[in-house]
């Protein structure tokens, strides 16, 4: 029979803020509708964009550290693919299209960084990664889908979910088409050529700092003070939808970071060699620049915030894990039937299935440690797979390690199986943070979850596939320790793992330090996360947020008409939709060029201080833009 074309007429007005109550949220696509989701099409064009952009996001994750959000970019061209073949109701199609996972970058790269100081003990195979990858991910999917109902429904409008938010502008524009689509595309196109034109030609460059002048660099160099801020347009967008109040916590701890702690360190310690935890520091402190004060030293508090922060969230949620135990046990004895009578937008993959699938794949991950990794060590690969259960905690690499040590595995052997386990768990925790989001965007658009969640496995298999091949090609064409593929994670991994496996210790202080100003935000009601992220992502990268956070803020108080307010925010929240768009886009495609060996960059010109200064003028230009399109609704 042939379907009919429904009509869409945009998201509604209880979208993205929280629900009055008794107030329900109903999406895009109606619950008592059955709509296209999965089928041939939908699935061969999300295996494609699975490849393509698992293999981008592993070249720009190693080549400089950061990735770019795929589901929007994907969900352009699943928009744009569907149109063209004049697809009807092709929204449910798009969302699962769009449904794409990414790999283990950031970890696994350091076993070839150590593989080249231990040639004859470390061996790496493809084997290893894609199946930690995968083992991984498969984790990540099952242990989340018991929480999905409370992290998109029961906390409606209380997390601002940016990524998730600017991809459901783009399916829900691209389905609209007419005036919503239209400054998006514009958008995309204006932000996805600026970011080009920087990434690609080097026109200007992608970060103004206070060294651009005699005084500024003076200052950085005596007081340790620099001011630095990303000029992209990627990420102002994404400051805009992040909003004012959320970008300026993660900004004040990023502050207090590089203009409290970096120059406060210099002059308490500025004449001292602080490398108890790493002895292959030689400098002083004083002697270092900010950039190396932050990597060696202050990026660490930052990171005993964030593994507290996440202990405090495990236990303030520890009610939803109870209920969410209690209902596989339910359902695993046969005494739950709510699902049958449950509506097509809330119907989850059976937790009978999830508690099964949990338990074979952690099953998988104990022969995996059994035979390929610990070697036939029983003892080694129980410790392993306890520490891999404990799959919330962000320090597991150094526990890990820790815990290695003190059961007798130690040496090349030991930083290994660390880091294998540091796979394992940080793409699964990857998966978890990436799946939230396709389940959010299902939730605002009226996709089925239990479908969604079905075919992410599938992703997961092509993608660990994807990026462990990636990966060793880059490893084998360039190599990870030359300098033409930073991966600044894997190498700090490496340089941490390897002094814990040959019985140096870690930075247990600065951990400490971090992990009480967690509890005292806490304590204060300051959202410690948020603050703790700050102050481990680099100045540049935050300052951003800021801008179009304040961006956010000007364009949605400037009348004393709540409702011109208001259109005036969703059509600011179009363009940094397009902004994060076309800027993840052209990112794809310059890194296939450089990866091509096509490199337009001018690197003297780009070193040069007036590049700043011109960086500086064009994202002034670009704000004014981003201002006067946003208050423009006619």
């Amino acid at each position: 029979m042939k379907q009919e074309e429904e009509k869409l007429t945009g998201l509604p007005e209880n979208a993205f803020r929280e629900l009055k109550p008794g107030e329900v949220y109903n999406p895009l696509m109606s619950p008592d509708k059955k709509y296209p989701e999965v089928n041939l099409w939908s699935v061969l064009w999300g295996i494609a964009m699975a490849i393509l952009f698992s293999a981008a996001a592993a070249y720009l994750g190693l080549k400089v550290g950061q990735v770019f959000e795929a589901a929007i970019p994907i969900a352009i061209i699943a928009v744009g693919v569907s149109g063209a073949a004049k697809r009807k109701n092709a929204l449910g199609e798009n969302v699962i299209i769009q449904s794409i996972v990414a790999g283990a970058i950031f970890t696994l790269p350091a076993l070839y960084i150590l593989q080249e100081t231990y040639p004859e003990e470390i061996t790496v195979t493809f084997t290893q990664v894609f199946i930690s990858s995968l083992l991984g991910g498969v984790l990540g999917i099952l242990f989340l889908i018991p929480f999905r109902k409370y992290f998109v429904s029961d906390m409606h409008g209380k997390y601002p979910f940016p990524e998730a938010t600017a991809t459901t502008q783009v399916l829900v524009s691209g389905e609209k088409g007419g005036s919503q689509a239209k400054p998006l595309l514009l958008a995309g196109i204006i932000g996805g050529l600026y970011d080009f034109i920087v990434a690609t030609f080097g026109w200007w460059n992608e970060n103004f700092t206070t060294r651009v002048c005699g005084f500024g660099e003076m200052v950085a160099d005596k007081a340790k003070l620099v001011f630095k801020v990303n000029t992209g347009a990627a990420v102002l967008g994404l400051g805009y939808i992040v909003g004012l109040k959320y970008a300026s916590i993660i900004c004040a701890g990023s502050l207090a970071v590089w203009w409290i702690i970096i120059p406060g360190m210099s002059m308490i310690w500025g004449d001292s060699v602080l490398n108890q935890w790493n002895p292959s520091i030689v400098a002083t402190v004083g002697s270092m620049a900010p950039e190396e004060i932050f990597n060696y030293y202050a990026k660490s508090i930052g990171i005993g915030g964030i593994a507290m922060a996440g202990i405090i969230g495990i236990i303030k949620s520890w009610g939803i894990i109870k209920s969410a135990v209690g209902l596989a046990a339910k359902e695993m004895g046969g005494k739950s039937n709510v699902e049958a009578s449950m509506k097509r937008t809330q119907r989850d993959i059976s937790m009978k299935i999830i508690a099964i699938g949990s338990i074979i794949t952690l099953l998988l991950v104990f022969l995996f440690f059994y035979f390929d990794v610990m070697q036939g060590s029983l003892l080694h690969t129980v410790v392993a797979i306890l520490l891999v259960a404990g799959i919330a905690f962000l320090m597991t690499l150094i526990l890990a390690s820790v815990v290695m040590v003190s059961v007798g595995l130690k040496g090349p052997e030991g930083m290994v199986a660390a880091l294998v386990m540091g796979g394992v768990v940080c793409t699964a925790l990857s998966m978890a943070g990436g799946f939230i989001t396709d389940l959010k965007i299902g939730y605002w658009l009226g996709s089925t979850p239990a479908k969604q969640e079905a075919w992410k496995f599938l992703g997961t298999i092509v993608s660990a596939a994807t990026v462990g091949g990636v990966m060793i090609i880059l490893n084998k064409t360039y190599g990870f320790t030359s300098g033409q593929l930073a991966a600044p994670q894997a190498n700090a991994m490496a340089a941490v793992i390897e002094p814990l496996m040959n019985g140096v210790g870690a930075p247990w202080l600065l951990y400490g330090i971090g992990a009480v100003l967690a509890i005292v935000l806490n304590a204060f009601k300051i959202p410690a996360l948020a603050f703790a992220l700050g102050m481990f992502i680099p100045l540049q990268l935050n300052i951003p947020l800021v801008v179009g956070g304040a961006v956010n803020w000007y364009v949605t108080s400037r009348s004393k008409d709540a409702a011109l307010n208001a259109e005036r925010g969703e059509k600011g929240t179009l363009l940094a939709s397009g902004f994060i768009a076309g800027g993840a886009l052209m990112g794809v495609v310059s890194a296939a060029m450089r990866f091509g060996g096509i490199n337009l960059v001018n690197d003297a010109w780009v070193n040069n201080t007036w590049s700043e200064v011109l960086a500086l003028g064009a994202y002034a230009l670009l704000i004014i833009y981003f201002i006067k399109a946003s208050m423009k609704t006619k």
